[in-house]
């Protein structure tokens, strides 16, 4: 029996080459593109009427014309974020309303996990000082940066958030043999990380050297890593953020790394982006930044063509075990 004919409305701008497969693919249903690109998930769409005629919904539409027309059964985000849409009012409509809302957490998993494994990695041997002493004085510090070296294994990591970049970097460190604690709302018992509540969250960044933020934004995560967490973390810790900058004090973070306390910190994501030149951030000492690109892969076009058309077929069959469904 062929499925019911959805109409699918899409703001995400494809590649020509995928555009064309992802049409051939998502046939026999209708596909409505948006007149204008899909916006950033932490920036508002625009507006688009068309949305309204629409059974699905795909990129990142704007969430109050989303609930407008009563047609729609599916929101199928193109980002892991999803900060706009994650109300009490949007989450409680879409419940009701039955209608079903996905995200894109697995397309970015992999990227974001190896690129915390490659910063992990810098900072271990030395690769950051050492290419800034290639772009200064050119010295030949043979034995002290040697001596500064460490390795990974048996080191402890405290991981912020335990969503599916969290999990998809568990399984990178495995190799290393590191002691990985994750904070979640519950504690429970899981292969090769230890999953602890909040309570004990100060009792383990005393043991850490790597403190890793993957925490989403929302009212519960504001300054969440803030002078008090900052201040029991282990003296020469490093500091991750991939997760959103509204999440840390970054005038707490600049006093840790003025002092030391912090050793050194790689940031993905700021409150305000792009960070503006004269942000004190970029001149802090050990402090690397990347400018919010720690989702990139150059198959991205595809592979988010690729998540949703997997998605198509469950929700074709009546949706049960939709990936990254989040209601």
């Amino acid at each position: 029996m062929q499925p019911q004919t959805q109409t699918i409305w899409c703001n995400y701008v494809f590649n020509d080459a995928t555009r064309a497969r992802f049409l051939e693919a998502a046939a026999p249903h209708r596909v409505i593109f948006a007149t204008k690109a899909g916006a950033s998930v932490l920036t508002a769409s625009a507006p688009d009427p068309a949305l309204r005629e629409a059974t699905i919904a795909f990129g990142q539409p704007d969430p109050a014309t989303c609930l407008d027309g009563g047609r729609l059964r599916w929101i199928a985000l193109t980002s892991a974020g999803y900060t706009r849409y994650d109300t009490p009012a949007f989450m409680d409509a879409l419940k009701t309303g039955g209608i079903a809302f996905t995200n894109a957490s697995s397309v970015f998993a992999e990227p974001c996990a190896q690129h915390l494994l490659a910063m992990m990695l810098a900072f271990a041997r030395e690769l950051l000082p050492a290419h800034a002493e290639q772009l200064g004085e050119r010295g030949w510090k043979f034995l002290e940066v040697r001596r500064r070296c460490v390795l990974l294994n048996g080191q402890t990591v405290v991981l912020l958030g335990y969503g599916a970049i969290a999990r998809r970097l568990v399984e990178l460190l495995a190799p290393f043999g590191m002691k990985i604690y994750a904070v979640r709302r519950r504690a429970y018992s899981e292969r090769g990380v230890h999953v602890i509540s909040e309570e004990k969250l100060t009792a383990v960044l005393a043991e850490a050297d790597h403190v890793v933020n993957v925490l989403p934004d929302n009212a519960a995560t504001l300054n969440y890593v803030n002078a008090r967490r900052l201040s029991a973390v282990k003296p020469g810790a490093r500091f991750y953020n991939i997760g959103r900058g509204t999440t840390v004090d970054n005038r707490a973070l600049l006093e840790a790394l003025g002092s030391g306390r912090i050793g050194g910190a790689y940031l993905d994501v700021f409150e305000q982006e792009p960070l503006p030149p004269e942000h004190p951030l970029w001149s802090a000492p050990n402090c690397y930044i990347t400018p919010h690109s720690a989702g990139g892969r150059r198959d991205q076009d595809e592979a988010i063509a690729d998540h949703f058309l997997k998605n198509l077929r469950v929700f074709e069959a009546g949706g049960e075990g939709m990936f990254d469904r989040v209601v």
